[in-house]
C-alpha cells in the first residue's frame, strides 16, 4: 500500500523556525517531524511514500533522505507553485491509480490505529474515509458533521454549545476514483473543492471516529508545549542537538536546543526553543520564547500569520508570554 505525506506548506504560524526549512522538517526531540509520520506509516507496512515539496524542499530531502532510516521508500514530487491538499494529489496521481492509498499531513505525531481505519474504509466501500477524533477541548479545528457513519459536511469552529464536536486528524484513506472529483492542474483543497462535490453526488465519504493520541504542531505555542510534553514523558527537561556548547555554570530547564547552540556561563534558559546557531551570552536570561539568530531573518518580511518578534542583540526573539532576552 502507498501513502502521500503532505509536506509543501509554508508553516507561516511557525515562523521564524520555518524561515530556513519547511514545517515537516522541524526537529522534535532530535528527529524531523516528518520522520515520525514516515515511521507511523511503516508500522502498518505502508512502505512506499510520496512526499510533495514546495517551500524549502531541500530541508525535507535532508530530513528524510531516501527513507531508509525510517523504513520506507520515498518518491519526491515538487510543486513549483503550491497546489493545495487535493491539487497535490493531482500532481502525483500517477502513483495512486491501482489501489486505495493513505494521505496524511506531515505535521502530526499520532498513535491512532490505522488498521481500524482501513477496515472502516473497506467495509463501507467508501471513495474516501476521513479519520476523526472528538475535539473534547474545543480547539480551533473545523467541525466535521456526520450522519450514520458518513461525512455530511464541514462546519465552522466549535463553541461552548457544540456537543462532542468532531475534528479531522489529517489522516484520510482514498480510493483512486477520488481523482474524478479533483480539478486538473490547479490549486484545490480536499475539504472545500473535492469532498463536498463527491458527497453531493451521492458518493460514500466515510467517517472513522478514532481513539488514541494525536498531536498537531502548527503553531509556535503548540511546538513548544508538545516538545516539552514529549520530553517529560521521556524523563528529560532539556533536548540538545549536535554541536552545542553549554557552560556548566549556565542554568537550563524545559528547553529545546537545536544544533550548534552556545550557552555561556551565568546565563539562564527556561521554557524556550533555541534554533540553530543561537548564542546566549553570559548574564543573559531567556524565558518563554522562540529564539533564532538575527542574521537568519535580517531583511525578511514576517508572514502575515506569524507572531511578532524583535531583534535583541544578535538574536531574533518571539515572546510566547513574558519571554525575552534580558541582561542581568
Amino acid at each position: 500500500m502507498r501513502a502521500m505525506v503532505l509536506s509543501a506548506g509554508y508553516g507561516t504560524r511557525l515562523w521564524p523556525l520555518t524561515e530556513d526549512r519547511t514545517k515537516p522538517a522541524i526537529p522534535i526531540l532530535g528527529k524531523p517531524l516528518v520522520g515520525y509520520v514516515a515511521e507511523y506509516l511503516a508500522k502498518y507496512s505502508i512502505d512506499e511514500i510520496v512526499v510533495n515539496l514546495h517551500h524549502r524542499p531541500e530541508s525535507v530531502r535532508r530530513a528524510l533522505g531516501d527513507g531508509t532510516e525510517f523504513g520506507v521508500k520515498l518518491h519526491y514530487v515538487e510543486e513549483p507553485e503550491i497546489l493545495g491538499t487535493s491539487g497535490a494529489l493531482d500532481n502525483a496521481r500517477q502513483y495512486f491509480q491501482d489501489d486505495s492509498f493513505v494521505v496524511i499531513n506531515g505535521k502530526i505525531i499520532t498513535d491512532i490505529n490505522l488498521t481500524d481505519a482501513l477496515a472502516t474504509h473497506r467495509r463501507t466501500n467508501a471513495i474516501a474515509t476521513l479519520v476523526l477524533l472528538p475535539n473534547t477541548k474545543r480547539e480551533l479545528f473545523t467541525m466535521i458533521k456526520t450522519e450514520h457513519g458518513l461525512i455530511s459536511g464541514f462546519a465552522g469552529m466549535p463553541t461552548s454549545v457544540d456537543l462532542e464536536p468532531l475534528m479531522f486528524t489529517g489522516i484520510q484513506i482514498l480510493h483512486p476514483r477520488i481523482f474524478e472529483y479533483i480539478p486538473r492542474g490547479i490549486f484545490s483543497h480536499s475539504t472545500t473543492d473535492v469532498y463536498p462535490q463527491a458527497i453531493a453526488k451521492g458518493e460514500v465519504v466515510a467517517a472513522h471516529v478514532a481513539t488514541g493520541r494525536w498531536r498537531e504542531l502548527s503553531t509556535l505555542h503548540r511546538y513548544l508545549d508538545i516538545s516539552l510534553e514529549l520530553m517529560k514523558e521521556a524523563g528529560n527537561h532539556i533536548t540538545v542537538g549536535s554541536g552545542c556548547v553549554i557552560d556548566e555554570a549556565a542554568e537550563i530547564t524545559d528547553a529545546i536546543l537545536w544544533d550548534r547552540v552556545v550557552i555561556e556561563a551565568g546565563s539562564s534558559v527556561q521554557k524556550s526553543v533555541l534554533a540553530d546557531g543561537v548564542r546566549i551570552r553570559s548574564g543573559e536570561s531567556v524565558a518563554n520564547a522562540i529564539v533564532v539568530p538575527a542574521a537568519l531573518v535580517a531583511g525578511k518580511n514576517p508572514p502575515a500569520k506569524s507572531l511578532k518578534g524583535q531583534i535583541q542583540g544578535e538574536n531574533f526573539v518571539v515572546s510566547l508570554g513574558s519571554g525575552t532576552i534580558s541582561a542581568s
